[in-house]
């Protein structure tokens, strides 16, 4: 669609921007995330958990802390983007993360993917293929 000039992102990023970010958080639960959550934060998401893995994701959710209010979100090109979105999600498919989530604590490589996933549905939701 984007190559065909019909896509139209209704949010603030590029479509490369939000393969890019995706790409950036799947590959968190490898490398580590480079931040921590407070402690009553952590305690409060862990109610929210099957909530989050079974629904839709809030939009407009910042990170406190971060000027951003969050990460990978730099400018790339689509194919760019997407090749680093492919290349993380091959590791997700093929290797269970080894890092804590920095909300939920442990998950399972199932509910890894599932996070991931409502993620992914959040922000690919702003790409409209026209």
């Amino acid at each position: 669609a984007e190559r065909a000039g019909t896509l139209r992102m209704s949010g603030n990023w590029s479509l490369g921007q939000v393969f890019g970010h995706l790409a950036t958080w799947i590959g968190f639960c490898f490398d580590g995330f480079p931040f921590k959550t407070a402690a009553p934060i952590r305690w409060i998401m862990r109610f929210r958990k099957n909530a989050t893995l079974n629904g839709r994701m809030p939009a407009g959710i910042r990170i406190p802390g971060m000027a951003a209010g969050t990460m990978g979100t730099e400018p790339l090109a689509t194919d760019v983007g997407l090749a680093r979105l492919l290349k993380e999600l091959d590791r997700l498919e093929s290797t269970p993360p080894r890092h804590p989530s920095p909300l939920f604590g442990s998950l399972t490589h199932d509910e890894w993917t599932r996070l991931h996933l409502r993620h992914a549905e959040l922000h690919l939701g702003f790409a409209h293929p026209g």
